[in-house]
């Protein structure tokens, strides 16, 4: 007769963490290369990973998954929901790794899923409305989820040695995202000031990292979207801090010079220094091919914390337009160049969006000579603004530059933008050109827009009117 009902092995059940089941020693033992000892033995083995996506399975048949925490819904509903999540939610929710065999949804959280209640409630919660979104016959199982998952969630967090587990954390940003796709951003922003404190109580963003590349990735850029400004520090150049780290590539050769003219009329440090380093990683991205989607997520997330931490109060003194512009078009030419990840980013675009075009209108309000600065501002601009207010305004100003700087076609176009500051990827310019393609095919019309843009300039940017 059993003494226990326990299905992990006793190594996995001391130090409180999931087991996979396997035989006749599981993962964790296996890596360990400690001793397996099981009190029930599994009924059978692990499953052999996949080597493709996993619609072999059939429900009704062996489970596949061999165990899960218990919930409310029936056992057909929870497979389907299951093959939702690993079929479809997990590469939606992390497109940086499209191979079934990586993909950290289903190598890394599933596995703490399966072991930890509360994740797995929430897992499942994220394919139900999914699904329920789809059929458009209410919510009713989602909700029973979200109830479950806040209560099994209140459980968890009285032990505080359970509260600071990667699988708590993960819980905790999902839950508010789906709260913020619902509309509930109080509620959102509470569970994030949640995640900050366990955060904080593991030593920081970095901390987490170590354990959880993933969980660190999606509490710093989720907590960002969902509260519209960074929630966490950066470390310093040199990877020192307990914040967001750079990728290694932001280390500068100390050897090498670096020229500032671009920017004679930003005079913030931080810009010119978060400038001069992208353009050297992109110099080296570029010699040693295109960076792997996570890398660049990395890199993304850490120029854009950056960046905004940074930006200067406008009052009482309004700071310098050119500097403005160059800090907000860069954080747009990361936002779009990346895509979006793990969650639409569109509110937080739309902001620095406006803010960049608030600072481009004070810079316009003085004539200058017209340059490649002025070009790579409006070609970040056209592609940000597709489909706002402000496009047609970026048009305009487009097609009066284009005649300024004598350009013909999209090759002289993407000349002086890559003068600035240009990732060569492979959705940049399918992103960008089209816009040029529209203006530059539109001679006569530009040249009408001149005389109305540019009266008397002589060749400089003056005031649109």
């Amino acid at each position: 007769m059993r003494q226990t009902l326990r299905r992990s092995c006793a190594a996995c059940a001391k130090s409180k963490h999931s087991c996979d089941l396997g035989t006749p020693r599981c993962s964790r033992c296996i890596k360990r290369k400690a001793q397996c000892l099981y009190a029930n033995q599994p009924l059978t083995a692990a499953p052999p990973a996949p080597s493709g996506t996993l619609t072999h399975y059939r429900f009704g048949s062996l489970d596949p998954f061999n165990s899960y925490p218990h919930t409310r819904l029936p056992r057909q509903q929870v497979q389907r929901l299951i093959h939702s999540f690993l079929n479809k939610i997990a590469f939606q929710y992390y497109p940086l790794d499209l191979s079934p065999t990586s993909n950290p949804f289903l190598v890394s959280w599933w596995p703490l899923a399966l072991g930890d209640p509360v994740l797995f409630h929430v897992s499942l919660q994220t394919a139900c409305l999914d699904a329920e979104r789809l059929a458009q016959r209410g919510f009713h199982s989602s909700e029973v989820l979200m109830a479950d998952s806040v209560a099994l969630l209140r459980r968890k967090l009285e032990d505080t040695s359970l509260a600071l587990q990667d699988g708590t954390m993960n819980a905790v940003i999902t839950l508010a995202t789906i709260e913020y796709g619902k509309g509930n951003t109080s509620t959102s922003k509470m569970h994030v000031d949640g995640v900050k404190k366990l955060v904080h109580m593991r030593g920081g963003i970095n901390a987490v990292r170590q354990t959880s590349p993933l969980t660190a990735r999606m509490v710093s850029w989720v907590s960002m979207l969902v509260m519209g400004h960074p929630q966490f520090e950066t470390q310093d150049d040199d990877g020192i801090g307990h914040g967001i780290p750079p990728i290694p590539e932001w280390q500068l050769d100390p050897s090498a010079r670096h020229e500032w003219s671009e920017l004679a009329g930003a005079d913030d440090q931080e810009v010119r220094n978060v400038f001069l380093r992208l353009r050297h990683v992109f110099a080296r991205a570029q010699q040693r091919g295109p960076f792997p989607a996570t890398r660049l997520h990395d890199l993304t997330c850490f120029v854009v914390h950056r960046l905004l931490l940074s930006a200067p109060n406008p009052t009482p003194a309004p700071p310098p337009p050119t500097t403005e512009c160059v800090r907000y078009a860069i954080v747009l030419y990361m936002l779009i160049v990346q895509g979006p990840t793990y969650y639409s980013h569109a509110i937080l675009f739309n902001t620095v969006l406006a803010r960049f075009t608030a600072h481009l209108t004070q810079l316009d309000a003085t004539p200058r000579p017209c340059g490649s600065l002025d070009l790579w501002f409006l070609a970040i601009g056209l592609v940000a603004s597709a489909g706002t207010a402000h496009y047609p305004r970026f048009v305009a100003r487009s097609g009066a530059v284009t005649v300024c700087l004598q350009l013909r076609d999209w090759h002289d176009v993407l000349g002086h933008i890559r003068g600035i500051l240009w990732l060569e990827t492979a959705r940049g310019e399918h992103v960008f050109r089209p816009h040029w393609d529209g203006i530059l095919g539109s001679a006569g019309p530009v040249r009408d827009l001149v005389v109305r843009v540019l009266p008397g300039t002589g060749g400089s940017v003056g005031r649109l009117t």
